[in-house]
């Protein structure tokens, strides 16, 4: 079988560089940003060695400007952009086709991702597996994917939850303790 060709582009946002990687078939990998290109290009090939810089394919250079524009706070919806999961576990692939579906500015839970998709309880583990393997975060939105009780949850991006909060943010998401109500009301 011959190795698939993934070419890469690496390009700056408002919060920070990303790295997008695809072959003929989509996104193979997504990375979300870092301070540095170099960093972000370590990262994408750490995942993709053999991975060549390329010149975007029209639908490529759409997600990258959508990218952009979700960064800068604009309200994105990334459903359209084609992927390419080959390779991917079954119960992964259905797991992210549900993540995919958690709208802007909206949260889940791993049990009710699991439940959602006829599984118990226990599959709360495997779909929190399955987002810290995403290799399309973002534009398969694990950072949609909070722990029980709505808690922040793990992510695996550079910044860590600092970088999934800052995510829910420009989604306008509050996650956490909410801020404290006034104390006196002048009149």
């Amino acid at each position: 079988m011959a190795q698939k060709l993934h070419q890469y582009l690496i390009f700056e946002t408002a919060g920070g560089f990303c790295g997008i990687a695809w072959s003929d078939a989509g996104v193979t990998r997504f990375q979300l940003p870092a301070k540095s290109a170099e960093s972000t290009e370590r990262l994408l090939l750490r995942r993709l060695p053999a991975a060549e810089p390329g010149k975007p394919t029209p639908a490529i250079a759409e997600a990258v400007a959508e990218v952009k524009r979700y960064f800068e706070g604009e309200q994105v919806d990334f459903t359209g952009v084609p992927l390419d999961l080959d390779g991917q576990d079954a119960f992964f692939l259905d797991i992210y086709a549900a993540a995919r579906r958690i709208g802007w500015g909206r949260t889940t839970t791993y049990g009710t991702l699991a439940k959602e998709l006829g599984a118990g309880p226990e599959a709360a583990r495997d779909v929190g597996q399955a987002m810290a393997k995403n290799p399309v975060a973002l534009i398969i939105p694990c950072h949609r994917v909070l722990a029980a009780g709505g808690k922040i949850g793990g992510f695996s991006a550079p910044g860590g939850s600092n970088a999934k909060l800052h995510m829910l943010e420009l989604e306008g998401v509050q996650v956490g303790p909410p801020p404290p109500a006034q104390q006196s009301l002048d009149f």
